[in-house]
């Protein structure tokens, strides 16, 4: 009996090491630095004090989490919390949060915007290494989202030889 039991264990573990890939390799991603996620919050909160803004920014990794998180001198305090929801919405969905909100605007029933975190306003883009999407930068406080946006864009400019 028990040589039986044995038997069947041996027969599925190898129809189990059949199944596995032959090749199987480690992925390889690339990971928002520190360094370049304070740049880019910097950047993006530099070019909206300039323009007299009082704003919050929000630098997201990967995987939504915050990386670095600023509320400027001044800024609302609601503006903390949307920074941070544009900047996850934008990396979650790989698109400028202003995408989102039309897609929400054309289609109100869509069910995305209940998830947490998200939010459909215009003011956040992905950071991307190549054509794959490594984080969000989202800016609230600005006068309309396409201002807050404006100040997310030159943040990425500033930084798109790093992130090649």
């Amino acid at each position: 009996m028990k040589s039986k039991i044995l038997a069947s264990f041996a027969a599925a573990g190898a129809l189990i090491a059949t199944l596995a890939p032959a090749h199987a390799e480690l992925v390889t991603q690339k990971t928002l630095s520190t360094p370049i996620a304070l740049a880019i919050a910097q950047t993006a909160y530099d070019a909206c004090y300039q323009q007299g803004y009082r704003i919050s920014v929000t630098v997201v990794g990967e995987q939504g989490q915050i990386l670095i998180a600023i509320r400027g001198d001044g800024a609302s305090p609601h503006t903390f919390e949307n920074s941070h929801r544009k900047a996850y919405t934008s990396r979650t969905f790989r698109t400028p949060s202003g995408e989102f909100a039309q897609r929400v605007k054309d289609n109100p029933t869509t069910s995305a915007v209940h998830l947490a975190n998200v939010i459909a306003a215009q003011g956040a883009l992905p950071i991307k290494a190549g054509d794959v999407v490594i984080g969000g930068v989202g800016v609230s406080g600005a006068p309309g989202g396409e201002k807050d946006e404006a100040c997310a864009k030159a943040a990425l400019d500033k930084v798109a030889d790093q992130l090649k």
